[in-house]
């Protein structure tokens, strides 16, 4: 979402007059963009704001800004810590970004963290200047009402929302005119997707699939990231409904014990989840399921954590994310106990020996296999691209430079550690 929300911004500027560069040498404004997820990302930003201060010296007119997530956490206090800040702005108000820009030429700080009213996507440019990429991502959907113990999502993006289906569309075909091959719809609970179309019916995520699936020139649709209590049935069976939705899910669990789940305010049981895997999988039975997880979270006990176990082993992952527990501040679980860090070192080093090994499993049996993969760039030899599997694996393989943004059966004669290699056919 932050990639995506970067673009955005850079349509904003370049409709105010400015330009992109590669070099920050060059700029007259650096915007960092941020996410407050994890401790270790938030700390992130003032090392990095640190590093810039060389440059501001060289060239004190540079404007630096802060925006998303930290930006609507922290606020001014990022000023405070670093006054090399000239601008922060909020995920909901970055489309404001052109007048921060203009007041602070007056040399005081300036910050925009609300919730406007009116939409940001409706206030930034229709058409933007940059050419869309081959891969791009659309969001859907902002917010998360579901207030997970440890998530400061509801805090920073507020309340889900859910942009009306004839805007997307006309954003998915002006992607798909610029380049665009595959779109990922996104969202943070995107599955939690609602809203009213024109024709006064309700639209869900299955409804909008359907409708873009219909766009001439977008081969292939994906979205992330959803939650098990909104994968409703019609969205299930979209993914045999659908060719161009593919077959791949990432759909966090964080935790295969019970008592952590409702800690954790997740509103779903470890067998409900091993159970709506079951249904996805009797309905697109190759389809490769990802998930997260996080270790040690408050009072999380040995017992615990072999429940998460035994969940990772019956689902069996063919790509997982895996963290320990990073207490956010203002969130329920930060007031809790926390666990010793060498217990959750240890239980994470475990989990993520056992996911290792089921993704290495699920890599190693697609050789053999053919699959299409839709390349999207140069790889890092010579003669060589990288492009997505329809499972979303990283294909490389020695072809035509001229085959970047077009799909192509590949025969995967290898598996590496995080990719797989082909041989074009």
């Amino acid at each position: 979402m932050n990639v995506y929300d970067s673009g955005r911004m850079a349509d904003a500027m370049v409709a105010a007059g400015y330009r992109e560069t590669v070099d920050a040498g060059d700029a007259d404004l650096i915007v960092l963009n941020t996410c407050h997820i994890r401790e270790k990302a938030t700390e992130k930003i003032y090392s990095e704001v640190g590093r810039l201060l060389p440059l501001r010296r060289r060239k004190p007119d540079l404007k630096i800004a802060v925006a998303g997530c930290v930006a609507q956490a922290e606020g001014e206090e990022i000023q405070r810590r670093q006054p090399a800040v000239d601008i922060v702005v909020g995920p909901q108000s970055y489309h404001h970004l052109p007048r921060l820009v203009a007041r602070s030429n007056t040399g005081r700080p300036v910050s925009d963290t609300g919730f406007p009213v009116t939409s940001k996507f409706s206030q930034l440019p229709r058409n933007g200047q940059r050419k869309s990429a081959v891969s791009s991502f659309l969001t859907i959907q902002e917010g998360c009402d579901k207030f997970c113990t440890f998530c400061v999502v509801p805090y920073t993006r507020g309340t889900e929302t859910s942009r009306p289906p004839e805007e997307i569309v006309d954003e998915a075909l002006r992607l798909v005119d610029s380049g665009a091959r595959e779109i990922t719809l996104l969202g943070q609970n995107v599955n939690a997707y609602k809203a009213t179309g024109p024709d006064r019916q309700s639209w869900l995520l299955a409804d909008l699939i359907g409708k873009l699936s219909a766009i001439s020139g977008l081969d292939r649709i994906r979205f992330t990231t959803s939650h098990p209590r909104d994968m409703s049935q019609d969205l299930v069976d979209a993914f045999a409904e659908y060719p161009k939705l593919m077959p791949y899910l990432h759909l966090p669990v964080q935790s295969g014990s019970d008592r952590i789940l409702k800690a954790m305010n997740r509103r779903h049981t470890a067998r409900q989840y091993i159970d709506l895997i079951k249904r996805i999988r009797s309905r697109r039975p190759d389809i490769v399921i990802s998930g997260d997880f996080i270790v040690a979270f408050p009072g999380e006990t040995e017992e615990d954590f072999q429940a998460t176990m035994r969940l990772a082993e019956e689902v069996s992952f063919g790509r997982s994310y895996s963290f320990k527990y990073s207490p956010r501040p203002g969130t329920p679980a930060a007031e809790m106990p926390q666990i010793d860090g060498r217990v959750a070192s240890d239980r994470l080093q475990r989990l993520q020996k056992l996911l290792k090994k089921q993704q290495h499993a699920c890599q190693e049996s697609f050789v053999g296999r053919k699959v299409t993969v839709l390349f999207e760039r140069k790889g890092r030899y010579s003669g060589q691209l990288v492009g997505k599997s329809e499972y979303f694996h990283a294909v490389h393989a020695q072809v035509p430079p001229d085959l970047i943004g077009r799909i192509r059966k590949v025969l995967v004669v290898r598996s590496d550690p995080n990719s797989l290699a082909g041989k074009l056919l």
